[in-house]
């Protein structure tokens, strides 16, 4: 597989490929809330939350009380997809309403700032696998294309040189870095959300703390973070992972794609039953999500063979794959792109 996939702009067509699918989705009412499924997920998933840290305050004296923090990472990627939907304002159909439901799910449940996520997300949305415009495939500690690769020095390189192999160990650190990226955004919030995220921060912080060490000592503390984020960056970084890599990467050359190629070809689709859904948080209908970004999660899937049916009609790609074979899509992209530095 090459390490990018660089399409010709695609033919002029008369008038927007994707008004009629948006029409027909409209017409099924699949752009319509959902407040009884959210109602019902936000609930259950703060009584999980509740329930499993009661159970570290009982079983904190014993090693044991860190297997729990395999069920509180679960929980707080279901978090995490709250706060997305929320951005998205998926949930309500008031702004502030949504604000409110993702500044609680980020900031102040997780310790992620809501304000940096929601403008990075909504970036990578407008311009998905761009480069120049996708923060998702700036240069980083991994690299998603040659040219960025060649120019790795250093410790750098050897990452992108196997960048591969290392992609999951790397996401062991992801629930860390998530949160680093928040402190180093806070100066760059307007003052006001800057002065309401730091409050919240703050909170999340004290009150995390507070738990553990009310629950165990220091030490057995210490491992229980430790597991807990590492366990929560692997499962946000495995409902990302299958979305985008290896999919087509327009580079910033003035091309203009219409919004639903622009959409349809660097997305991909996670094939799968209601399990699948529920671990991805929805994000395995990556294609319909980037195209009706507003659209309730349980749509999605209602929605899906209408946008197959379309895709056909016009003759755009539309990429599926299970789950495991999203993966290794991914990971044979991310080989190629640092195939120039293991021939150096």
């Amino acid at each position: 597989m090459p390490p990018t996939s660089t399409l010709a702009a695609p033919p002029r067509t008369k008038g927007s490929e994707f008004a009629p699918l948006l029409r027909l989705a409209k017409e099924r009412g699949l752009l319509g809330r959902r407040a009884g499924y959210y109602i019902r997920t936000i609930t259950f998933n703060a009584l999980a939350l509740a329930v499993t840290w009661a159970g570290v305050l009982v079983l904190g004296g014993s090693w044991w009380v860190l297997l729990l923090a395999v069920p509180l990472a679960v929980l707080c990627g279901r978090t995490a997809f709250i706060g997305h939907d929320a951005g998205h304002q998926q949930i309500a159909r008031r702004r502030g309403v949504n604000r409110v439901l993702g500044l609680v799910h980020g900031d102040l449940l997780l310790g992620m700032g809501y304000g940096w996520w929601n403008d990075k997300h909504n970036r990578h949305h407008a311009n998905p696998n761009h480069v120049g415009k996708d923060p998702d495939v700036e240069v980083g500690a991994l690299v998603w294309s040659r040219a960025q690769a060649v120019q790795r020095e250093g410790f750098a390189r050897f990452l992108a040189k196997h960048q591969a192999r290392l992609f999951f160990p790397m996401l062991l650190l992801e629930g860390f870095a998530l949160k680093v990226a928040t402190v180093q955004d806070l100066r760059r919030r307007p003052p006001r959300d800057r002065a309401v995220e730091a409050v919240l921060l703050a909170a999340h912080l004290a009150g995390y703390v507070a738990l553990l060490l009310t629950a165990m000592p220091v030490g057995t503390a210490v491992v229980f973070a430790v597991l807990h984020h590492a366990l929560f960056g692997l499962h946000l970084g495995c409902s990302f992972a299958p979305n985008h890599k290896g999919m087509a990467m327009p580079e910033d050359d003035g091309q203009r794609w219409g919004h639903l190629r622009r959409q349809v070809l660097t997305s991909r689709d996670v094939r799968g039953g209601r399990a699948t859904d529920w671990f991805l948080g929805g994000l395995n209908y990556q294609i319909e999500h980037h195209l009706f970004p507003s659209m309730p999660r349980p749509h999605l899937r209602l929605v899906q063979p209408l946008v197959r049916e379309h895709c056909q009609r016009l003759g755009v790609p539309y990429a599926e794959a299970g789950l495991m074979e999203s993966y290794a899509q991914a990971l044979r992209h991310m080989h190629a792109v640092g195939a120039p530095l293991r021939g150096a």
